[in-house]
């Protein structure tokens, strides 16, 4: 079957196709959530810690140590500990995470100008470029996510982890997850606009013997 060209597709509407949309949509609320798992010092905490107020809470992330409490809102940060930040996982998820946002940003600002909405249609290479990019950095933050909490419980530390301490997954973990699987998922559907699907529909498009037939056959019910 011979292929079809460009010119044998209309769009039958001016607005932003609807994949468009939904990664524009998704990227930027991705990049809040990583950027608030990336500075915020709470990946894991630590309960319970012998030796210690039993109201007192240590909060771990991968650029800073909190001591909060249970009773105050108040914490303290900056806290040393050498050992915490020597483990492998901490550097490269400093990297990735970092590398994440950036890669986030450069995907939007590549997208954008293919979305432009005010043109027949989208620049479709640009912006699926763009929607590859963001899918890119969506795994980049899963990856050191994933493989922190597959080791939560290995990653050594100053503060002691014996009975009766308590170790949990920070909410650092939950807010990474979720940035990440969005930018995936954005990243995904923008780019699936690279290539013609689903008979045109991811693109808002038609063929033109397909509109051809449809205004044919009313003229045809009119006479």
């Amino acid at each position: 079957m011979p292929r079809r060209t460009a010119q044998e597709w209309i769009r039958l509407s001016l607005r932003t196709p609807g994949i468009l949309i939904f990664g524009l949509v998704m990227a930027p609320c991705g990049w809040v959530l990583d950027l608030t798992a990336t500075v915020a010092p709470n990946w894991r905490t630590i309960s319970s810690v012998q030796g210690r107020p039993e109201n007192e809470i240590v909060q771990q992330g991968i650029f800073d140590i909190c001591i909060a409490s249970s009773t105050d809102t108040r914490s303290t940060c900056s806290q040393e500990d050498a050992t915490y930040f020597g483990n492998d996982i901490i550097p490269i998820a400093q990297g990735l995470m970092v590398a994440s946002l950036v890669i986030t940003l450069i995907g939007l600002a590549v997208a954008i100008p293919g979305v432009r909405c005010w043109r027949d249609r989208p620049n479709w290479v640009v912006a699926g470029l763009g929607g590859l990019l963001i899918f890119c950095s969506g795994v980049l933050t899963i990856i050191p996510i994933a493989w922190y909490t597959h080791i939560l419980s290995n990653v050594t530390t100053v503060t002691p982890l014996t009975s009766p301490s308590v170790l949990q997954v920070g909410y650092c973990i939950v807010l990474g997850y979720i940035g990440g699987i969005f930018e995936v998922l954005g990243g995904f559907v923008m780019f699936i606009g690279i290539c013609r699907c689903c008979g045109g529909k991811n693109r808002g498009e038609v063929r033109v013997d397909e509109v051809t037939a449809v205004t044919f056959s009313t003229k045809s019910i009119i006479n």
